[in-house]
């Protein structure tokens, strides 16, 4: 790893890999719109890394484990045989049709899509749990989870693959399951920001109030930047690389608000940059699945920012992996 010295800023990048295994409860038949959107992260991902490339930028991919299956019967060999049984059954995985390969059924494999990211410089691939787990569902528990996660870190290792980081799917992070994290040897997870609007509550009114508050949140600073101290990611025995921001995709029917989302990312990594702290961007490659070039070029419009605050700063690209092993080493 490299050396940094103290009170270094670092932008760290994280996607959440999941293709159809993500979406699944409400992406059903082949004709669903938002298929465009699935289809396109294949080609979003190697542009992706293609910048990342050229713009010396570290990230973490958190890939669900399903997608380094090379097909069906490869697949069958990893699932765990201590499976949830989620009430709802549309948000159970195990229940959705595969094909037998990549090549037939690109939205569940992606193996060659893992290998241009593994051969990439500065990406790390880490865990996004191996079917997409929910750890909010009712229906599962805590052993189905520690199987789970087993499941992926065998996959993965099945193609030289060590993990390190976790993404919890839909950011559902319960602090009695970081346990098992840390037994599974994962060294770091991605945290949310502090405060309610960050927990959803179950249902009604509530709900869409705070999905509308997230909603305004992306372009007018609201809550703050979250930036996140050091110490903090060092604070626990599993070091928790704290989200700041959801990088949300470009919309044509709020394009008139289009420099407003921008800056509130550029905001708060000049934020992050001047704190000596962490700003931490995430999103899916299947944002950028449709408008891919309006994505990027709003992608590449806060790289220019940042390659000014590494100038200017010395602010640094890092892995969650790196983030956690500095914070570690600050302490």
């Amino acid at each position: 790893m490299a050396e940094y010295s103290q009170g270094t800023s670092a932008l760290v990048i994280s996607l959440d890999f999941e293709l159809h295994w993500g979406v699944t409860e409400r992406v059903r038949g082949s004709k669903h719109p938002y298929h465009a959107n699935l289809y396109g992260a294949r080609e979003s991902v190697p542009q992706m890394l293609a910048l990342f490339r050229e713009r010396g930028i570290h990230a973490t991919w958190a890939t669900v484990g399903m997608l380094f299956a090379h097909g069906a019967s490869d697949l069958e060999a990893f699932k765990p045989i201590n499976r949830p049984v989620y009430e709802r059954s549309s948000v159970n995985t195990y229940r959705v049709p595969v094909g037998d390969s990549e090549q037939t059924d690109p939205l569940h494999f992606a193996p060659a899509l893992i290998e241009q990211i593994r051969s990439t410089p500065g990406q790390e691939v880490a865990c996004h749990t191996f079917s997409h787990y929910y750890c909010d569902e009712p229906g599962q528990n805590i052993e189905h989870f520690r199987d789970d996660l087993a499941a992926a870190k065998a996959i993965a290792a099945r193609d030289g693959i060590d993990l390190y980081s976790l993404v919890f799917p839909r950011n559902q992070v319960l602090r009695e399951y970081l346990s098992v994290v840390e037994e599974a040897r994962l060294s770091s997870y991605r945290g949310n920001p502090p405060g309610a609007m960050y927990h959803l509550p179950e249902g009604g009114w509530k709900r869409h109030a705070v999905r509308a508050i997230r909603l305004a949140d992306s372009y007018l600073n609201i809550t703050g930047h979250h930036t996140v101290p050091w110490s903090h990611i060092a604070s626990g025995g599993i070091a928790d690389v704290r989200a700041s921001h959801f990088l949300r995709p470009y919309s044509s029917r709020l394009r008139a608000l289009e420099p407003f989302r921008r800056r509130r990312v550029k905001v708060g990594l000049k934020a992050a940059a001047k704190r000596g702290e962490v700003y931490h961007l995430w999103w899916h490659p299947h944002n950028f699945g449709v408008n891919q070039q309006e994505n990027l070029d709003a992608l590449e419009e806060v790289l220019d920012l940042f390659d000014e605050l590494r100038d200017r700063f010395g602010m640094q690209s890092m892995t969650m992996r790196e983030a956690a092993e500095y914070a570690r080493s600050c302490g």
